[in-house]
């Protein structure tokens, strides 16, 4: 079994249809929730790993010794280490989860509410662009540049756009909108994101009926 199975929590199943794919859209969803705890770990010096349970199997699945005997710094390095070489992510794309959750955790009582608020923003970002973006999903994966155009068009609607034919999609971009600006990430963070997941979805097999 590889680090990958033995991090993701995938097992050689016999009776399983298909290989595994390792850096799916799964693996990417891990890492980036690993990433949210160790930040929180090391800016909160929070000790219970136990508190953080996907940052736990991360570390001791890889096997990352403690730095400066305080959790998260060593963990965190090494899993932005892997979303970059991974997924091409920049930068600036960790500085704004680190500076989002330094804003909005003062403590370890704002972690639930914050996650959840992540949630939440993920949840209706991802519904809508599923909504608007539907045919794009059929375009070959080897057309990325234009994905990725179409993405930040669809993002720059929800952001900007007023005039919804339909009200449930009207309602939805303005709590985007509003969790945008509590979580405190830039147009070009959520291009980011997105774009990662909408190629990863593209790549994902298709469920048996």
């Amino acid at each position: 079994m590889s680090i990958f199975s033995k991090l993701f929590g995938k097992k050689n199943d016999e009776n399983a249809e298909g290989p595994v794919r390792v850096g799916g859209m799964e693996d990417f969803m891990t890492l980036i929730r690993v990433y949210y705890q160790a930040v929180m770990a090391a800016q909160m010096g929070i000790s219970n790993i136990n508190f953080l349970p996907d940052l736990a199997v991360f570390k001791r699945t890889l096997k990352v010794p403690t730095q400066n005997n305080k959790l998260g710094i060593a963990e965190k390095s090494r899993c932005k280490k892997m979303l970059i070489e991974i997924y091409g992510l920049n930068d600036n794309f960790f500085k704004e989860i680190d500076a989002s959750v330094k804003k909005n955790c003062k403590n370890v009582n704002d972690i639930k509410s914050y996650l959840f608020m992540f949630q939440g923003f993920s949840q209706d970002l991802m519904m809508v662009i599923g909504n608007l973006m539907q045919w794009k999903f059929r375009m070959p994966s080897l057309l990325k540049k234009m994905l990725r155009n179409m993405t930040e068009k669809t993002i720059d609607d929800i952001l900007t756009k007023t005039d919804w034919k339909d009200d449930g999609v009207r309602k939805t971009c303005h709590n985007i909108r509003q969790y945008k600006h509590a979580l405190g990430y830039s147009q070009e963070w959520m291009n980011d994101y997105v774009y990662n997941i909408v190629l990863l979805a593209k790549k994902e097999p298709k469920p048996k009926a």
